[in-house]
């Protein structure tokens, strides 16, 4: 784990914008946001896995390595990710390019990416790509250190989505609430 804190200190000093973050996500948030995936979850894609907290905790759930793919922009927590996760698809690019690389009929879009510190254009690109690849019935998780969801009331109604808190996680740092996004 050593080796993760120097890569996430080394990203977070290169691009602070880009990690926007103090420190990698915590365990219990990683089972916070794998609330409720499992052996039978089917595909689950993953936005912004850093150094693969929240990825390990989507593995521990139970979800397949083959029905897992990560969307990452830096190319060192790739080739980290790479190494260590062994089945698990890992895609070096933007997660608004998820629609052109993954087939629609995904079960769940799990995201770590810091959509509050993104302008509201790029915000909803992302959540939109999300959404372009999700089942019917599907999810979108994200975490936020802020008490509202990242898209506002406004970008909800143009996207056609409802939002619903999840749990309220206190052992992170710094806390960090889930919301769950759906098709209204």
């Amino acid at each position: 784990m050593a080796n993760e804190a120097t890569l996430f200190i080394r990203q977070l000093l290169r691009n602070p914008l880009q990690v926007s973050a103090v420190a990698p996500s915590s365990r219990w948030l990683a089972k916070a946001m794998a609330q409720g995936l499992g052996p039978d979850t089917g595909r689950v894609v993953e936005f912004g896995p850093g150094t693969g907290v929240l990825t390990r905790g989507i593995l521990a759930a139970g979800v397949k390595p083959e029905n897992l793919t990560l969307f990452e922009m830096s190319t060192d927590f790739t080739a980290h990710l790479r190494a260590n996760l062994p089945g698990v698809t890992v895609i070096n690019a933007p997660a608004q390019t998820a629609p052109s690389t993954v087939p629609t009929g995904v079960n769940r879009v799990i995201s770590g990416l810091p959509l509050l510190s993104m302008p509201p254009a790029l915000r909803e690109s992302i959540v939109r790509a999300a959404f372009d690849i999700l089942e019917p019935g599907g999810l979108y998780v994200q975490f936020s250190y802020g008490s509202k969801p990242a898209l506002s009331a406004e970008q909800l109604k143009r996207l056609g989505l409802t939002v619903g808190p999840g749990q309220r996680v206190w052992l992170n740092l710094p806390p960090a609430h889930v919301f769950h996004f759906r098709r209204a």
